[in-house]
């Protein structure tokens, strides 16, 4: 008689082809966004879909591709600044930044710090949901290895600035320039570049277009550290522009 497989047995199964899945679909679109324009990304659709469950037929997740070239120089030095200034070193991961965000939240649990770069950020972004657990982090671990193996720092650079939030339906650099400054990001100057890098850890509260006392600080933080990394002698420098 053939053996009936148990539950449990069917259930690794399934998972099983579902991680296959996944993996084929992740490796695809690495390899493709290596060399094409990012049309959407997951958040973006999260937010869409959240937007339309909730009856807020308004909101429309907005982005405009545009190439490095496109964009100010100051935009990609001040993200760097703001939010990973090991960028153009490690390979994906900043372990003494996460050495001390675990010591941080060990002792300050109802304050919790993260440590993603912006390799990690950006997988995040373009291929996973929002929030925090430990699938999410895992899966975005494998595919920030993914995308420091296929693509160039630049890549990864160009991509994130073009799927970071930047407001309520605002996505990348292009789509908040317009927004908030009236001009492309080409036209960005060395303060807007900061301020809207000063939004990025909570885009949703903070605005850039309305800025709280801590944005401003926070603006001027970020200007500095800029001015201590080398400006745009820093891009170049890198081969990040």
């Amino acid at each position: 008689m053939r053996s009936r497989r148990s539950p449990l047995s069917w259930l690794k199964r399934i998972a099983l082809r579902v991680l296959l899945v996944l993996v084929v679909f992740w490796g695809g679109g690495i390899a493709l966004f290596s060399v094409l324009p990012v049309p959407f990304s997951a958040v973006m659709v999260e937010r869409q879909l959240g937007a339309i469950f909730s009856g807020n037929f308004h909101y429309l997740a907005h982005s405009d591709w545009v190439s490095m070239d496109e964009m100010t120089p100051w935009m990609g030095l001040a993200v760097i600044a703001a939010e990973d200034q090991k960028f153009p070193d490690h390979w994906g991961f900043d372990v003494s930044a996460i050495e001390k965000a675990l010591a941080h939240n060990e002792r300050n649990e109802n304050r919790i710090r993260g440590a993603s770069t912006l390799s990690q950020q950006t997988a995040k972004n373009l291929f996973l949901w929002d929030g925090r657990s430990w699938l999410r982090k895992g899966l975005e671990a494998g595919l920030t290895v993914g995308i420091e193996t296929v693509w160039s720092k630049k890549r990864i650079l160009t991509v994130y600035l073009n799927i970071a939030e930047f407001g309520e339906g605002v996505f990348g650099v292009e789509a908040a320039s317009q927004r908030y400054f009236h001009k492309p990001a080409s036209k960005l100057t060395m303060s807007e570049a900061a301020l809207l890098a000063a939004v990025l850890p909570n885009p949703l509260k903070f605005r850039a277009d309305a800025p709280s006392g801590y944005i401003r600080s926070r603006q001027a933080w970020i200007l500095r550290q800029m001015r201590q990394l080398g400006g745009e002698g820093f891009m170049r420098e890198h081969k990040l522009y």
